[in-house]
């Protein structure tokens, strides 16, 4: 049968991921039939079967092996950490026949991650933070900022904040944030492996052990929190691209006046990435998002007690302590003390006690 290109390579990518797409979706996106989707799908199915099994009929000194590569891969293995491993279990090929089986496998684990994250609507998000950008005014006054984001791989949509600091009360007041302004909270979110998420003391590279106090967010809020394994990062493509577009906010290097003015940007800049038609599918983050928000759990209300309870702050050298994005001065005398900080209920000021 003769079929579209294009639309048979968007079924191999599901067929290789082991999903099964939706018809009727596929079908409106590239303008054909949903019968012809299904068609082309089950071609693709039929292609890569048919592969497989040429494969299976030549012989390779890799036979017995692939299981024990494809499990120290997943265990975190580097090849040739493998390679060294099977060698005494009896293997005799060479080492570049174990890297390059090692390298197709993290392909095609990587391709069945993104593929999940991307084509599951309403599954997922992502995470991360931008350190420690540096910016000057037009003053000729410099501003060491962070940027908090947060990614919908399904729809590309995007949300930005501009933080002062990386403490965990942040955390989560930027994920409450960013649950509010994409209208409502997914099923998993995956993180970066930030100290504020992640115990360092108590994780190794093959194992996270997530803080007790952000589980118990996580817990609350109804999703399930997933740990980016260190140097393989396998579907943090979004976050990725996303912090490359921060390099969006260099024009504006000393044409803002204060740090407010420069929050305003960084708002600018995420209305704007979220109406710009996303490289990966030729579509408006923003239009897709308004069919994703329907699959998202409602929000809790009662989360803000996890950062609008008393925190405690360290008085810095200049006798300024931040708290939640702003800067607030005290006396010289309380320079490198813990503070006691409480919001009022307004949510417009604060209360700083020492004890």
């Amino acid at each position: 049968m003769s079929m579209r290109k294009d639309v048979y390579e968007r079924m191999r990518y599901f067929v290789l991921g082991k999903i099964k797409p939706n018809y009727s979706a596929v079908a409106r996106q590239y303008d054909v039939d949903p019968r012809t989707v299904k068609a082309v799908y089950l071609r693709a199915q039929s292609d890569k079967t048919a592969v497989v099994r040429k494969r299976r009929s030549r012989r390779s000194k890799l036979d017995g092996y692939q299981d024990i590569i494809e499990d120290k891969y997943d265990a975190g293995c580097s090849a040739r950490s493998i390679y060294d491993f099977i060698v005494e279990k009896g293997f005799t090929g060479k080492y570049t026949i174990v890297k390059d089986y090692y390298r197709r496998f993290r392909r095609a684990q990587t391709k069945k991650a993104t593929i999940r994250v991307e084509h599951t609507i309403g599954l997922s998000a992502q995470v991360d933070w931008k350190e420690q950008v540096t910016m000057t005014d037009w003053n000729g006054v410099s501003h060491t900022f962070s940027i908090f984001l947060y990614v919908l791989p399904y729809s590309k949509f995007k949300f930005l904040k501009l933080t002062l600091d990386q403490k965990q009360d942040t955390l989560f007041k930027c994920l409450f944030e960013a649950f509010k302004a994409t209208g409502g909270i997914p099923k998993e979110i995956w993180f970066d492996n930030m100290s504020t998420v992640v115990d360092h003391k108590l994780s190794d590279f093959h194992h996270h052990r997530f803080n007790e106090r952000f589980l118990s967010f996580s817990h609350d809020a109804g999703f399930h929190p997933i740990a980016c394994r260190p140097f393989r990062p396998q579907t943090k493509g979004g976050v990725e691209a996303l912090a490359r577009t921060i390099g969006r906010l260099k024009p504006y290097d000393e044409e803002f006046c204060t740090i407010n003015d420069l929050n305003d940007i960084v708002n600018r800049l995420a209305k704007r990435l979220n109406h710009e038609k996303s490289q990966s599918n030729n579509q408006k983050p923003a239009e897709l998002w308004a069919k994703e928000k329907e699959h998202f759990r409602p929000l809790d209300y009662d989360l803000t007690r996890y950062f609008d309870s008393v925190q405690t702050r360290k008085v810095s050298q200049d006798s300024m302590i931040r708290f939640q994005n702003h800067q607030y001065s005290v006396s010289p005398n309380y320079i490198g003390k813990e503070v006691e900080i409480k919001p009022d209920t307004d949510g417009k000021s604060i209360r700083i006690f020492y004890q």
